[in-house]
This record gives structure tokens, C-alpha cells and sequence, in this order.
């Protein structure tokens, strides 16, 4: 029973399940988890841990599964590293330990924590190619997903949710989806061609376009009124024009490199707003 399409072997085979780890769009659903528990104040280690292996195990289902759908069923993609039957063990082994950490919350924090973090496993599994094929829920996927983290890692060490976690939660889910945009933007005439219904295949490129940075133009606005209103510090700002700037720049760029400076922009208005949470001493974060 092979489970490496191109080689044998131990070795081979968990080279080929560690390619499914996709760095790029795994570190923000984890450090969007402990970016929630950085939020609730005094840190967990222990229950952090399991947040975060839960929101690995979450987004790598979706990697194994969008791969399996765009190579074996679709014929998509010219190449996929894992054979059908290693796709489904590798969801197997993803769900399980998905599960486990599931179960972990329940005995730890408590019903309440499962069911911030189970919906994260739905969307993954379900991405493609079902949530995929409506361009409303193929642009929020993954930034739900990630709005999902965070208040997971929240409510794990809170067990509550304040306004502030549900406010980053929501400029999230703005921002990222005007990113989801233009990444799908580049996929654009073959997703045309089999009628998946991205926004770009929906409205027209150049309106996706419009649609994308309508969105986090939108989130930017959001983070100066929410600091204006004392729900996030202050120094929140700078997160936004740290963000603004590298929009700037995409804005002149093509979606493949639009999206990469994008992605990349989203992590410094992240590390720049864990920074602005943990050192600013305005008060009204909790």
C-alpha cells in the first residue's frame, strides 16, 4: 500500500507528508491562536499548546484534502507528492489528533471551547470541494478559519469572550478575505473554465480587484475606529498604516506577487498588533 506517489520508503513517505505543511498559510492560523491568548492576559502554556496543535491539525486537513480534490479528483494540479490512499491516512491522522486536542478542551476549559474550535476542522475538510465552488464562502474560508483561532486561543485561557477578542476576530476576517481575493484572482481563467465561482470569476478581475481592496480598506478603518473607542490601544494604529504601505505597494503588482507581499504584510500587522497589545498601557482590554 503505497502512500508516496514518487518514492518508498519510510523516508519518502513522511517527506511526503510533511509537504502538506505549507508554511506560508500556516503560521497565521497559529499565531492567530496565540495571539488570542496573548489577548486574555495571563497565559496557559499547557492549554495554548493544545489550541494551537488543534488549528495545525485543522489547516493541515485542509492542505491534504485540497491537494487530494485538485490532483485526484479534479486533475487540477500536475503533481500531488501523496497517492489517494496517503491522502486519506493522512486526513485520518490529522482528524484524529484533531479530536484528541477537541477532547482535551472539553475535559480542560470546558463544551464551549469545542465548539469555537470544532468549526475550524469543518471548514478545513469542507473547503473543497464544496465551500470552494461559492465565492462567498471560498473567499472567507480560510479568513473565518483564522477569526475562529482567535477566539479559540481567547476563550481556552479565558474561558469568555470579551469585545476585544470578537473585534480582532472581525478585522481579521475582513482584512484576510480581501487577500483571499486577490490570490484567487491568479487562478482566475482556469477556475472560469471549470465554473468554480471565485469573486474574480464572479464579478470580473478588475472588479475583484475593487472588491479586495474595498475589504481592507474597510479593516483598516475598523482598527482606527475601534482605537479611537478605546477597544483596541492605541498604538493599533501603526498596524495599519504598517499594513496601508504594503497595500500600496500590491496595489501596482500582479496577484501572484500581490498575494505574496500581501500575506506577508498581514504578518507584520499582526506582530506589530501583538506588540501594541502586550506593551501599550492603555487600559480597556479586558
Amino acid at each position: 500500500m503505497a502512500l508516496a506517489r514518487d518514492e518508498t520508503g519510510v523516508g519518502a513517505t513522511a517527506r511526503a507528508f510533511w509537504s502538506q505543511v505549507h508554511p506560508v498559510f500556516m503560521t497565521p492560523p497559529l499565531a492567530a491562536s496565540l495571539f488570542g491568548a496573548i489577548l486574555a492576559g495571563n497565559v496557559e502554556p499547557q492549554l495554548a499548546v493544545i489550541h494551537v496543535v488543534a488549528m495545525f491539525a485543522a489547516v493541515y486537513t485542509a492542505h491534504v484534502k485540497d491537494g487530494y480534490v485538485d490532483f485526484h479528483v479534479r486533475g487540477e494540479d500536475d503533481d500531488h507528492p501523496l497517492t489517494a490512499i496517503g491522502c486519506r491516512v493522512a486526513l485520518a491522522l490529522s482528524t484524529a489528533t484533531f479530536a484528541v486536542c477537541c477532547l482535551a478542551l472539553a475535559v480542560l476549559v470546558g463544551p464551549a471551547a469545542v465548539a469555537l474550535v470544532l468549526p475550524t476542522w469543518l471548514i478545513a475538510y469542507h473547503h473543497a470541494p464544496q465551500l470552494d465552488m461559492n465565492p462567498v464562502t471560498a473567499t472567507t474560508g480560510y479568513p473565518l478559519g483564522i477569526a475562529l483561532s482567535v477566539l479559540g486561543g481567547y476563550y481556552v485561557q479565558a474561558a469568555t469572550l470579551t469585545a476585544v477578542p470578537i473585534a480582532f476576530a472581525l478585522v481579521f476576517l475582513i482584512l484576510l478575505s480581501g487577500i483571499k481575493v486577490i490570490d484567487d484572482a491568479q487562478d482566475y481563467a482556469y477556475d472560469r473554465s471549470i465554473e468554480k465561482r471565485t469573486v474574480a470569476v464572479a464579478v470580473g478581475p478588475d472588479r475583484a480587484y475593487g472588491v479586495a481592496y474595498g475589504l481592507m480598506a474597510l479593516a483598516l478603518v475598523a482598527v482606527v475606529a475601534f482605537a479611537l473607542v478605546r477597544v483596541f490601544p492605541v498604538t493599533s494604529l501603526l498596524a495599519a498604516l504598517a499594513f496601508a504601505a504594503v497595500a500600496l505597494v500590491a496595489r501596482r503588482a500582479d496577484p501572484e506577487l500581490a498575494t505574496m507581499l500581501l500575506i506577508r504584510g498581514s504578518y507584520v500587522f499582526l506582530a506589530v498588533l501583538v506588540a501594541a497589545v502586550r506593551f501599550d498601557p492603555v487600559a480597556g482590554l479586558v
